[in-house]
């Protein structure tokens, strides 16, 4: 299996920096639940020859990790997008890690949605509180839709295998990063190969060095791929290409822009069969479009957004917090640049 070199590169040539930071708008936008442990999400968005694109590494990411999505933002905003594939693509829900009492609430926002993300493995809570989550999701959705959990690498490989067979009464689709590391994961999948749960891989892609190294170790069953993270649409389906295993097309708590991103990664992705990670929007309490890319009937569109300027005064961030992110840009670029 090759090694792919995901961004930071893009396919079309770097624009002036000046333009990016002329045209750049930052937005704090709430949650309407805690998630990731944050209640609001910030953005650059920008309007690029193709379109408006996002630009919105998550804040405790340096440069070095930020151009990655830099790449990302250049390659949706003035590259070519694939053509053809699908005009909608199916979503799961996503749950956050509340109490068990208020998952129908939660759930009630994704409409027509036949899988949920449950995230576990959360600090402060106890395996109990994600058994009972996990629950409550499997009632939502029935028996004959499908659950999924999220650990975000919080289990070890002991914790990881008592969960999931705990959890194995919910017949769950598969455990997406139950543990941090390529070696733990290789090892609990070895451990749960008997019980039908399968194992993915997302911070194991998104933040490695070598996106591939999950896929050549046999430690992951599929692949989470998320077109911010790693450089863009283009450079996603490199990846996907070369790994040779299933994926899942999600988000990273992006804005409609950047979930409009995901979407056409999603469509342009060979036999997509598992429902993607992009009914996000659902989780913000605003969003920069009058027309957010919310599921409907369990699915999204696939198509560009047309971002609303009254949207982005309204939740604008102060200067100060304005000129974080434009350094942050500056940084991202230089890298870009060599």
């Amino acid at each position: 299996m090759p090694t792919v070199d995901r961004a930071p590169s893009t396919t079309p040539p770097l624009p002036p920096l000046a333009d990016l930071v002329e045209g750049a708008h930052v937005v704090r936008l709430p949650l309407r639940t805690r998630f990731r442990g944050l209640d609001a999400r910030e953005a650059l968005v920008v309007e690029g020859p193709s379109g408006w694109t996002e630009f919105s590494p998550f804040v405790e990411y340096g440069p070095a990790e930020a151009a990655a999505w830099l790449a990302a933002t250049i390659d949706f905003g003035w590259g070519r997008l694939p053509e053809g594939g699908a005009r909608r693509v199916a979503v799961n829900a996503t749950l956050p890690a509340v109490a068990a009492d208020r998952v129908p609430d939660v759930l009630a926002r994704y409409r027509g949605c036949r899988t949920v993300k449950v995230k576990v493995a959360e600090r402060g809570q106890t395996l109990a509180d994600d058994i009972a989550r996990v629950a409550a999701a499997r009632d939502w959705v029935g028996p004959e839709g499908r659950v999924r959990v999220d650990a975000n690498g919080g289990w070890s490989v002991e914790s990881a295998e008592e969960a999931l067979v705990g959890m194995a009464p919910y017949a769950l689709e598969y455990a997406e990063q139950p543990c941090a590391t390529v070696p733990e994961l290789a090892e609990l999948r070895r451990r749960v190969s008997g019980t039908g749960v399968l194992v993915a891989a997302d911070e194991s892609v998104r933040k490695a060095d070598d996106p591939l190294a999950v896929a050549r170790a046999g430690a992951a069953d599929l692949l989470v791929v998320k077109a911010q993270p790693l450089g863009g649409v283009t450079a996603a389906l490199r990846i996907v290409a070369a790994a040779g295993l299933p994926v899942v097309v999600s988000s990273a708590l992006d804005t409609s822009v950047g979930l409009s991103m995901g979407a056409h990664l999603a469509a342009a992705v060979p036999g997509l069969r598992h429902d993607c990670g992009l009914g996000t929007a659902a989780l913000l309490g605003a969003d920069v479009t009058r027309d957010p890319l919310l599921p409907v009937d369990g699915e999204i569109d696939v198509r560009r957004v047309e971002v609303d300027v009254d949207l982005l005064r309204r939740h604008a961030v102060d200067d100060d917090r304005r000129e974080v992110w434009l350094e942050r840009l500056r940084a991202s670029y230089a890298v870009l640049a060599g």
